[in-house]
C-alpha cells in the first residue's frame, strides 16, 4: 500500500528544501567526522607518546631500585584488568578510562614475577580539548546548513514564483483569456542569459498568441460567411416564395428556413465571440417565464416550479437559453422532458441517451455532435455563450437512471 503524502509535499520548494537539507547534513557529518577522527588520533597519539615515555622512565627507575615518581606503581588501584592482563603478558600497552572522576591514559608493562608495573597520565584537558572541538563542530554545521537552507530557499522561491505566474498565465488561457501573458522580464532583453523557466514563459506566450490570431481569424471567417449569406439567402426566400404550391416547394422553403436559421445562429456566435454584448437587465418571475418558453417551443414539456423566485435578468438571453435547452432535449432526446426550477436554479432534464461523454467533460463545440445525431451544435454552443453573458452557470451532465440533465444556475436575486 502506497503511503498518501500531503498536497504540500509534491511542490518544487519542499522537495528542494529536503534535498538541500539532507546534503548539507551528510556533507557536515562527513566533514565532522573526518575533523573529529584526525583531530582526536593525533591527541590521543600525543597522550599514548608521552605515557609511554612516563612508563619508560619508571621502568628503569623500578630496576634501578629508585623511588617511583607520583603516578606510577606496581599493580596500582584503578588500573583496567585488560591493560593488567596485558602487561602480565610481557607486553606494553594503553588505555584511557575514567580514574577517580577524571579521564586518564593508562601505561602499563612488565615487572618482575606476577605484576605490572603502570604510570598514569591526566587525560582532562585532552577530553576536554576534543569535546569542545565536537561542540564547535556541531554548531558550525548548524549555522552552515541554516545558512544554506536560507540562501537555497531564496533561489529556489524566486523560481517557483515564477513557475508559479506561468501556471496562472495557462491556467487564464485555459479558461479562455487569450490576452494573457507571462511577459518575463528574461525574454524582453536578448542579452541576459536564458534560463529554463524563461523558455516556457516565452513558448507560453507565443502559443496564446499564435491561438489568439487564429481564433480571430475563425471568428472573422464565421462572422463573414453569414453575413454574406444574408443577401443570397434573402432573395432565394423571396423566389421560394413564388414557386407553385407543392411538395417540391415545401421542400425548398424547409431546406431556406434551415438555412436562415443556421446563418443567424453563425452570427449570433460571432456577435457571442466578440465578448461585446450588453444585457438589458429586468426584474422575472423564473417561474413566469419558464412556462413562457415552453409554450412557445410548441412542445410537450412538464414545467415543475419546487421554488419561484424573482431573478434580475436580461429576458431575452434567458429565454434564448432555455429555448435552446427545451429544443435540444426534444431533437437528441427522448420524452418525457421536464423543465424544473427550484429558486435560481433551473434544470432542463430529458429520458433519452444522455450527453456525449466529450460534452459533459468539456462542454459544448460547435459543429460537433455524436451518435448519428442531427444538427450542428450551435443550439448548445448558443446557450452556453449566453449564459456566460448573463453571468449565470450552465453544466451539463446525465442521470443516472438514463437522460440528459441541464442544469443553469442564475445569479442570486432578490
Amino acid at each position: 500500500m502506497r503511503l498518501a503524502l500531503p498536497r504540500w509535499a509534491g511542490t518544487l520548494a519542499v522537495k528542494s528544501a529536503a534535498f538541500i537539507t539532507v546534503m548539507c547534513c551528510a556533507l557536515a557529518a562527513l566533514l565532522g567526522v573526518l575533523v573529529h577522527v584526525s583531530v582526536t588520533n593525533q591527541t590521543v597519539g600525543q597522550a599514548r607518546d608521552l605515557a609511554l615515555s612516563r612508563l619508560q622512565d619508571a621502568t628503569q627507575a623500578y630496576e634501578a631500585g629508585d623511588t617511583l615518581l607520583p603516578g606510577a606503581g606496581v599493580d596500582p588501584a584503578g588500573l583496567p584488568v585488560r591493560l593488567r592482563a596485558l602487561a602480565l603478558a610481557g607486553k606494553r600497552g594503553t588505555m584511557v578510562t575514567t580514574h577517580r572522576g577524571r579521564p586518564t591514559m593508562w601505561a602499563a608493562g612488565p615487572a618482575d614475577g606476577h605484576r605490572a608495573l603502570a604510570v598514569e597520565v591526566d587525560y582532562s584537558q585532552q577530553a576536554g580539548t576534543i569535546a569542545g572541538l565536537d561542540r564547535s563542530i556541531l554548531w558550525s554545521s548548524v549555522l552552515a546548513i541554516g545558512a544554506t537552507l536560507l540562501v537555497g530557499a531564496f533561489a529556489v522561491t524566486r523560481v517557483t514564483r515564477r513557475l508559479h505566474g506561468t501556471a496562472q498565465v495557462a491556467r487564464r488561457i485555459s479558461a479562455g483569456d487569450l490576452d494573457a501573458r507571462v511577459n518575463d522580464s528574461r525574454t524582453k532583453d536578448p542579452s541576459r542569459p536564458q534560463d529554463e523557466v524563461a523558455a516556457v514563459a516565452a513558448a507560453l506566450d507565443s502559443m496564446a498568441s499564435s491561438l489568439q490570431s487564429k481564433l480571430l481569424s475563425e471568428q472573422r471567417f464565421t462572422a463573414d460567411v453569414a453575413h454574406e449569406l444574408r443577401t443570397p439567402l434573402t432573395g432565394l426566400h423571396a423566389a421560394a416564395e413564388l414557386l407553385p404550391p407543392g411538395r417540391p416547394t415545401e421542400l425548398v422553403r424547409d431546406r431556406v428556413a434551415a438555412l436562415r436559421t443556421l446563418t443567424e445562429d453563425l452570427l449570433e456566435i460571432s456577435r457571442l465571440d466578440t465578448g461585446r454584448e450588453r444585457l438589458e437587465v429586468d426584474t422575472e418571475e423564473l417561474g413566469a417565464l419558464a412556462g413562457r418558453v415552453v409554450r412557445a417551443s410548441g412542445t410537450e414539456t412538464e414545467v415543475l416550479i419546487v421554488r419561484d423566485v424573482r431573478v434580475e435578468t436580461d429576458r431575452r438571453r434567458l429565454e434564448r437559453v432555455l429555448g435552446n435547452l427545451v429544443a435540444n432535449a426534444h431533437k437528441h432526446g427522448a420524452p418525457p422532458v421536464v423543465l424544473t426550477v427550484d429558486g435560481p436554479v433551473v434544470t432542463v432534464r430529458d429520458h433519452g441517451g444522455g450527453y456525449p461523454k466529450y460534452l459533459v467533460a468539456h462542454g459544448p463545440q460547435r459543429f460537433r455532435t455524436e451518435g448519428g445525431a442531427k444538427g450542428h451544435g450551435l443550439g448548445l454552443t448558443i446557450a452556453w455563450g449566453q449564459a456566460e453573458v448573463l453571468g449565470a452557470l450552465l453544466s451539463f451532465a446525465n442521470a443516472v437512471d438514463g437522460g440528459a440533465v441541464a442544469t443553469l444556475t442564475l445569479p442570486a436575486g432578490e
